[in-house]
């Protein structure tokens, strides 16, 4: 939404419980049109609409649930179903003097508040007060208002919002709030004329963005790295023959070609959330699908062994397969941490998994290593003219 805010405010911290998630139109000091209950956080909005010059007048309710915590409310002007971009109200306890403060700040690409310049969100003034006397403190369940008032734009009345509330507040930088489903549903649209709301329940993105991190997390994650230990190890088993070059064909192809889906659903959520940019997570799925295309299409100029460019082709087969495995595996991770499930059980899953496929590239390094030292000290034996014949020989006379 293409608004220009005009914002003036003013915070009211009131005794806990009152009027946290109830909708009122009626506050201590001023009295609004319409009002709705918000779907999450017990928190509930009020505002008056002057259609004569687009102006809007609204009092946000929320609660605070710790006392060095915050609340805020704001408007994304972009997207109905997406906090990164919202232009946000800030209340907290000043980390000096302890006086409760208002601060605006942005949601940047990379979800992290950044504390916005006046200019940017065009507020004209700014004021923080307690009311309450010695009962007016911030503390865990304490009720708190944020009072502003928008300039939206002629031609649209629906406003696409944002609320939540965090623990801690580091120095003038609020840390991220929680992130259970509740948290990560704080936004809504509603009309400022009919007074009708909509939840944007964003399950469609959330599905899409589970069925890509799966995809890639087998595709890259693991059957990369297998097809590349089933290369390095089974081709010592003179007993299979050629077998181990189908076997890892097979498994990078498969790979390769699963990872094409995951990464193509990935284009997919960039295409349904403009504004919104994983940049380290975004580079690194781009070069690891682009070494695994240079690795598919190395196959069809794979020359014979009799070939001189052999051992250099051989080269450049195992520097890209390496260096495509280590990204691929790396963005797994990071693809967690854009999830939000850095500390969840499918991560654990996972690292298992890899941990396992780790244990048996370390058990068959050390076998290799072994049967290594024992050929290289049997070609030595022979090399001095002594055998294992020549040894029984030896003892027996």
């Amino acid at each position: 939404m293409a608004s220009t805010l005009t914002l003036t405010f003013l915070l009211l911290l009131l005794l806990p419980g009152s009027l946290a998630g109830k909708c009122t139109t009626t506050t201590a000091t001023k009295t609004f049109e319409k009002c709705i209950s918000l779907p999450t956080q017990q928190a509930s909005i009020a505002w008056t609409y002057h259609p004569h010059n687009a102006t809007l007048d609204l009092c946000f309710f929320g609660t605070f649930i710790s006392p060095s915590g915050w609340v805020g409310w704001g408007i994304n002007p972009d997207s109905p179903a997406q906090m990164t971009g919202s232009r946000v109200l800030i209340a907290f306890p000043d980390p000096n003097s302890g006086q409760l403060i208002l601060l605006p700040y942005v949601l940047d690409s990379s979800v992290k508040l950044q504390k916005s310049p006046l200019d940017l969100l065009r507020l004209s003034s700014s004021s923080a007060s307690l009311y309450g006397g010695n009962m007016a403190t911030i503390r865990n369940g304490a009720s708190v208002q944020i009072y502003a008032s928008v300039k939206l734009s002629s031609n649209n009345t629906k406003i696409h919002h944002v609320w939540n509330r965090g623990l801690y507040v580091q120095g003038y930088s609020p840390t991220i709030h929680p992130t259970t489903s509740t948290d990560l549903s704080s936004f809504s649209t509603f009309d400022v004329t009919s007074g009708s709301a909509t939840v944007n329940r964003n399950s469609g993105s959330r599905a899409l963005k589970v069925t890509h991190g799966i995809t890639n997390a087998v595709a890259w994650g693991f059957l990369l790295p297998a097809g590349a230990v089933t290369a390095r190890y089974l081709r010592q088993m003179q007993s299979i023959g050629p077998t181990w070059f189908y076997i890892h064909a097979a498994i990078q192809l498969s790979g390769f070609f699963l990872g094409t889906i995951g990464f193509s659903l990935g284009l997919v959520l960039g295409q349904n959330s403009p504004g919104v940019t994983y940049g380290l997570h975004r580079s690194l799925g781009i070069a690891t699908f682009t070494a695994a295309g240079l690795q598919t299409l190395a196959l069809l100029f794979r020359p014979k062994t009799t070939n001189k460019f052999r051992r250099y082709w051989k080269s450049y087969h195992h520097f890209v397969g390496y260096g495509c495995v280590v990204m691929g595996v790396v963005n797994v991770f990071q693809g967690f941490e854009v999830l939000r499930e850095g500390r969840s059980y499918a991560k654990l899953g996972y690292c298992l998994c890899l941990s396992t496929l780790v244990g048996v590239c370390v058990a068959m390094e050390v076998n290799s290593w072994v049967v290594f030292c024992r050929k290289a000290k049997e070609e030595k034996m022979k090399r001095d003219g002594l055998t294992g014949d020549d040894r029984c020989i030896g003892i027996h006379s």
